[in-house]
């Protein structure tokens, strides 16, 4: 992957031999699955961090602020030309941070309203084209008492992300709240240059999975999935809604000790991952509801095969069919 050379006007869209900056393919599905859906939160990635003991809003915003300076696809949105979506990068994009003070509120009740103010910003959609498609809010509960709550949005993100964005914060703010040098200047970032943008791995790949390489992938997964059910038939309680709604719950559950020992020694025996011993309990389980001989499960993977893009804030994460 090398780095994909920019127009010398900061104002012009980025660009590839006279060519606007293409989405990758992860990113093409979930604009046309915005296409289909606008204004649907449901590709919202919601996070609120609870933080205790003393907090400087004003070096959080900062390290807000520098963590989207620093990866371009926070300051990416997407427009559409001849029918096509490109990629759009602004040159600089500065972040708010409103805070809202809830710290004299009856604790009981600032409880219940934090709640609620996390799930509407979670609930809030974006616009792909207008951007940015990065939020951030912080609740006061109390001065030493803080809720910061981000919500991203999927085309620019994924778990591995929010995995980079948190080492980042914690690094920066440690390093902005920390005094400042003597001659008055701001606290540089300490933070080393990142040598790729997710734009370079979007224009790599689409170099890369074209002709040969692109049929030898499809003919590979079509033989693989030829004949596979369109459907896994559950015995539910209700019929399959004709359109999908998307509500559900969760359900958490601890496994015992002894149980979660046997299955790691099982799997060691058998000179096999953990995942793959629970995927085909799982995958089991399946065919016993069902029972279908041919059961497809998806699971996502982090797609991150080159370390130059480890350390990258974007949506690299990939569905694989087991």
């Amino acid at each position: 992957i090398t780095p994909v050379p920019r127009d010398g006007d900061p104002s012009a869209l980025p660009s590839v031999a006279g060519q606007v900056l293409p989405l990758s393919f992860a990113q093409q599905r979930l604009w046309f699955l915005d296409q289909l859906a606008p204004d649907s939160p449901l590709y919202n990635i919601p996070l609120a961090v609870h933080l205790t003991g003393p907090l400087d809003a004003a070096a959080l915003e900062r390290t807000l602020n520098e963590i989207v300076q620093r990866h371009e696809a926070l300051r990416t949105t997407f427009a559409t030309a001849g029918g096509r979506p490109m990629q759009v990068i602004a040159p600089q994009l500065t972040m708010p941070l409103p805070t809202a003070d809830l710290s004299r509120l009856p604790e009981d009740e600032r409880e219940t309203i934090a709640r609620q103010m996390a799930t509407d910003e979670a609930r809030r959609p974006f616009d792909l084209a207008r951007g940015p498609l990065l939020r951030a809010r912080l609740l006061r509960l109390a001065d030493d008492d803080h809720l910061a709550i981000l919500t991203l949005h999927h085309i620019i993100a994924d778990g591995w992300s929010m995995g980079v964005l948190m080492r980042e914060i914690a690094a920066l703010y440690e390093s902005f709240s920390t005094g400042q040098p003597p001659d008055g200047d701001l606290r540089p970032s300490p933070l080393p240059n990142l040598p790729l943008q997710y734009a370079d791995f979007a224009a790599w790949q689409h170099k890369w999975l074209k002709g040969e390489t692109l049929e030898t992938q499809l003919a590979y997964w079509k033989e693989k999935l030829g004949g596979a059910p369109p459907l896994l038939e559950l015995p539910t309680d209700r019929p399959r809604p004709a359109m999908q709604t998307n509500h559900g719950a969760t359900l958490n559950f601890a496994l015992p000790a002894g149980l979660t020992q046997a299955i790691k020694v099982l799997s060691q025996k058998e000179g096999v991952t953990l995942f793959m011993t629970l995927l085909a309990a799982f995958q089991t389980l399946l065919h016993r509801y069902s029972g279908q001989d041919d059961v497809c499960v998806g699971a996502p993977i982090a797609n991150r095969a080159r370390v130059e893009v480890e350390s990258l804030i974007g949506f690299f994460v990939n569905t694989l069919v087991m």
